[in-house]
């Protein structure tokens, strides 16, 4: 228990209180039981915040900009369109591929036929040995032909795919770095638009290397959650809090400093 000192001077009994005393009020003690917990310890450091992801969204193949389906500063999730390539050449290439698989497949059947005529034929002598033995390797030869022909297809399925450039995670876009009309490139340096993923997002900072063990003694006993608070500059803000999920494998040797991280701060 929890003990309080007063200390006072008595007043005789015989001698008249003064209206001041009178009016002064009693002063309550309040008795708590007596209990043990953890005190938080903060360590103070600086840090900036940086985007958990952040992409330049870039072509893969050439072609005029038929449609630009965002706007500067949209907030955009994951395979969202931004731009339409024209797709009228990949198309037709795709088309092209099928209608030569489509006559490959009719020389692999008209082969597959004249090899099963003969074959029943080789044994009576009425045919030569050679001739099927050839008959053989045409087969073989155009049933790897249509084979290519389905790779040839999948591959113009990708090009054509390319022509629809979407976002690959949620985020913000940036500025524009191509107009509609233009003929995008994939050596085009600006590229179409920055992307950049703002939820989750990471702060990193740093910390002088003597807290090192402290840190990881309390990650060791935490499990590795430890609360990271970030507040602004002036300290006054709690702008967010997250959990720290990294440490730097190196110190900066001229600052006697480490980076930590939080890498999925909310």
């Amino acid at each position: 228990m929890l003990s309080a000192a007063l200390s006072y001077s008595a007043i005789p009994a015989n001698k008249p209180t003064t209206p001041a005393a009178a009016s002064t009020p009693a002063v309550p003690v309040v008795a708590e039981q007596v209990k043990s917990s953890d005190v938080p310890i903060y360590l103070g450091g600086i840090g900036s915040v940086q985007a958990y992801n952040t992409v330049t969204v870039h072509s893969q193949i050439t072609g005029p900009i038929t449609q630009i389906a965002f706007t500067e500063g949209q907030l955009v999730h994951t395979g969202d369109l931004l731009a339409q390539i024209d797709p009228r050449p990949y198309l037709a290439q795709v088309d092209q591929a099928i209608a030569n698989k489509a006559r490959d497949q009719a020389q692999l059947a008209n082969a597959q036929q004249i090899l099963e005529r003969n074959l029943p034929l080789l044994p009576k002598g009425f045919v030569a040995q050679q001739t099927v033995e050839t008959e053989k390797d045409q087969v073989a030869q155009a049933a790897a032909t249509v084979q290519a022909d389905e790779a040839q297809i999948e591959s113009a399925r990708v090009q054509l795919s390319y022509t629809r450039l979407s976002s690959p995670f949620d985020g913000v876009t940036g500025i524009r770095g191509i107009d509609i009309g233009n003929i995008i490139h994939p050596t085009d340096p600006n590229g179409l638009v920055v992307v950049t993923q703002l939820q989750p997002i990471s702060v990193i900072f740093t910390l002088p290397e003597t807290d090192l063990p402290r840190i990881q003694e309390a990650m060791a006993m935490a499990k590795g959650t430890l609360t990271v608070l970030a507040d602004s500059q002036d300290n006054k803000i709690l702008l967010d809090k997250g959990t720290l999920t990294v440490l730097d494998n190196q110190i900066v040797q001229t600052s006697g400093t480490y980076f930590a991280g939080i890498k999925r701060a909310s």
